[in-house]
Formats: C-alpha cells, sequence, structure tokens
C-alpha cells in the first residue's frame, strides 16, 4: 500500500514538534510550522492546516483543547503531555495566575481548591482619581450593601472550574515568573502574582479566595515570609478607591503581626468607615481600623 508524503514525513514531523521551545500552539503557529516545513516535509499544496492537524491528532500526540469562555472561546493545541497551569498561561498573552490559585501555590491555604483563577489585565484607560475624590462614607456603605461582582466568564474543565478575570491596569504590578509545584506534584514555571500582591488581591475579592476566613489564614500563613514595607509600597501604587488598607490592618492585627509591621500600614489615611466584605448581616465594629466585621470573626 503506497503511503501518503504525511505518512512518510511523520517521523520528521514529530521530531520538529518534540523539539519546539513551547508545546502549547495556537492555530496560526501550526499554519507558520507547516508554511516554512512545507518544503523540507515534500507536502503537497492541497494538504492545508486543518488536514495536518487531522493527521497529527490522529497519528501523532496532538490534542485540540477548547475553552469556551462566555466572553471570548479560546482554543490551543497541546503536543504531548502538558501540566494544566501551562495551557492556561498560554492562551493569551501576559495572563497570570492570581487569587485562590496563587495562594495556593505560595502556601497561603490548607485547602485544595477546585476552581483557578487566571488574570487578563487590561491596557490603560482614564485615570480613576476623579471617583477617588468623590468617594464618600454614603457611596461606600451603599457599594458594600450590595453583593460583590463576581465574574461569569468561567467554564469547566478537567474537573476544575477556571476563571478568566478580567483585571483592572496595573502594569503587572507584583507578578512574577518562578517555578511553582502543581497539583501533580510537576514543576511548571509559572506568572502568578508574587506573595504580597496576592494578599492584597485576595483582601480586595475575597469572594476569589474562599471567603474572609481563608483570607485571615493566608496573612496567618504568610506571617514569616512577607514584607510589609514591600506590601505598604504596592498598596500606594495601586491606589484604590476604597481604604483596603484598613481590612489589611485588621487581618494584620488578627494574625498577631508585630506592632512596628502594624504601624507601617497606621501611616496611612483612615477617613471612613470600611467592610471587610460585601453584604454582611450582622456585623461587629473594630473601632481602630474603622472597620465592619461579620460578628464572631
Amino acid at each position: 500500500m503506497n503511503r501518503t508524503r504525511i505518512q512518510i514525513a511523520k517521523a520528521d514531523i514529530v521530531k520538529h514538534f518534540d523539539h519546539l521551545p513551547e508545546h502549547v500552539l495556537k492555530l496560526k503557529e501550526i499554519r507558520a510550522i507547516l508554511a516554512s516545513q512545507r518544503d523540507f516535509w515534500r507536502l503537497a499544496q492541497s494538504t492545508t492546516a486543518e488536514h495536518f492537524i487531522a493527521f497529527l491528532k490522529e497519528h501523532a500526540k496532538l490534542k485540540e483543547i477548547d475553552f469556551p469562555f462566555p466572553q471570548r472561546a479560546e482554543r490551543c493545541y497541546v503536543w504531548g503531555e502538558v501540566p494544566l497551569l501551562s495551557i492556561l498561561l498560554s492562551l493569551k498573552k501576559n495572563l497570570y495566575l492570581s487569587h485562590y490559585t496563587a495562594m495556593r501555590l505560595h502556601g497561603l491555604t490548607e485547602q485544595s481548591p477546585t476552581t483557578i483563577y487566571i488574570t487578563d489585565e487590561r491596557g490603560i484607560s482614564g485615570s480613576g482619581q476623579h471617583e477617588r475624590a468623590q468617594l464618600g462614607q454614603a457611596e461606600i456603605d451603599l457599594a458594600f450593601s450590595r453583593p460583590p461582582r463576581v465574574s461569569h466568564n468561567w467554564v469547566e474543565h478537567a474537573g476544575k472550574k477556571i476563571y478568566l478575570l478580567n483585571g483592572a491596569h496595573t502594569g503587572h504590578l507584583g507578578v512574577a515568573t518562578e517555578p511553582v509545584t502543581d497539583e501533580g506534584g510537576q514543576e511548571v514555571l509559572a506568572r502568578l502574582t508574587n506573595l504580597e500582591r496576592t494578599l492584597i488581591d485576595i483582601t480586595v475579592r475575597p469572594v476569589y479566595a474562599g471567603g474572609v476566613f481563608e483570607v485571615a489564614k493566608a496573612f496567618e500563613l504568610a506571617k514569616d515570609r512577607v514584607s510589609i514595607n514591600r506590601l505598604v509600597a504596592m498598596l500606594r501604587k495601586l491606589d484604590f478607591a476604597y481604604p483596603y488598607h484598613q481590612a489589611i490592618g485588621y487581618y494584620l492585627e488578627r494574625a498577631g503581626y508585630k506592632p512596628s509591621q502594624i504601624d507601617l500600614i497606621r501611616r496611612l489615611p483612615i477617613e471612613h468607615n470600611f467592610y471587610l466584605m460585601h453584604e454582611m448581616d450582622e456585623t461587629r465594629y473594630v473601632s481602630n481600623w474603622r472597620l465592619a466585621v461579620p460578628d464572631g470573626f
């Protein structure tokens, strides 16, 4: 039986893909490979990218994976075995792991979350300074009497609920690339928020971190590793409209941080009453941070 040209070239094609620096590819990258190698592999002009992909899916180790996110579906092609975190970070440029996922990778939770959070930062937009100038007690009270905004941009994949969050522009402040160990025990080179940025993000969005009890636990577990100087510098740069530093100060105090560390937060202005989380029923008031927290917390 006569073998087709693509069958004859299979060993060379497999070798080429094996030696690629990245094993998660988009359609345009596979098209580029086919275009650049077609003559060397002696493939017929009638071999389209679709034919090429179909052949590699059936006869080699290419897998097509769809992530039908409501805001924009993503598709990628994976060569061989690649950890899920690496696949997710390859879906778009400059994505990073955040919130509960960053907590787990930094050892800031004793749980095993079944949700993965990835952030896609928005580009530069207008300054939020005007909003900050107009933010009074009535606006804060109203905002935190309502449920928190929660993204609906998620999919289920491999037993995980994967959120692709649309993050505010921060210039990727506190985002680092470092080796981490995924749930399967594999080492993955991942982009994720560093310790200080993670603690800030989960204070701002406890709903993406397993709730305020998990956030409090994260502050306890970070105690010997976190730099409060770095955290405060980051807070100043992020320049939130809401006084999240009051919540951070409370978490530090609750976790038994040194007075000298807590004092770094106290230097930031405390001008309004604030809330640890949205839509609390029974609360108690922590006067030194001007903060309402859940009763019994």
